[in-house]
This record gives structure tokens, sequence and C-alpha cells, in this order.
């Protein structure tokens, strides 16, 4: 067996690290045998493991059941709480020149 000796680095949002590192550690995975395998997957597909699409469209208040709803609607409160938005002057002046 080769030595491990490469490190991955990664930034992400604190909510979604203790997420799934809480459904990691009752499935009793490490943290760093989930990213191997995540890898070894890419490796296998030659790509991403899984399908990368966006939605048609946002669905519709009346598409989605009242837990999706609250589901939406808390994570954006969540976000709004957080700070964890753009200002809408910025956002329309890089649509603007990056068209």
């Amino acid at each position: 067996m080769a030595a491990k000796t490469a490190n991955v680095n990664s930034r992400m949002q604190s909510d979604i690290k203790q997420q799934a590192e809480r459904i990691l550690e009752r499935l009793g995975i490490p943290r760093s045998v989930a990213i191997d395998m995540y890898y070894r997957q890419i490796i296998a597909h030659n790509g991403i493991p899984f399908s990368v699409t966006l939605p048609a469209a946002v669905p519709a208040r009346d598409e989605m059941t009242k837990a999706e709803f609250n589901r939406m609607m808390a994570t954006g409160l969540q976000q709004a709480k957080d700070d964890d938005s753009f200002n809408v002057d910025e956002v329309f002046k890089d649509l603007e020149t990056n068209v």
C-alpha cells in the first residue's frame, strides 16, 4: 500500500461541515476516509460521481410541500442572519460586466 503523503485543504461553511461530519460519525467513517472515497469515485467515474445540474426553474410555492417551503425559508433566514448575501447593485454590475 502506498504511503499517504498528500494533503487536501478546503474551506466551506461551518454548518455544512458539521452536518456532514455528524453523519460520517454515525456511519463510523472518518473524514479523511470519506474524502479518499470521494476522490476514488471521481477516478472510477472519470468525473463527478453524481449528476450536477441546475433545476429548470425555482419551484413555485404551490409546487412545494410545506416542509420543503419551510426548509427553504429557514435557509434564507439563516443566510440573512449570517450576512451570507451579496449587495444587489454589485450583483447586477457583475452580471452586466460578464455578459
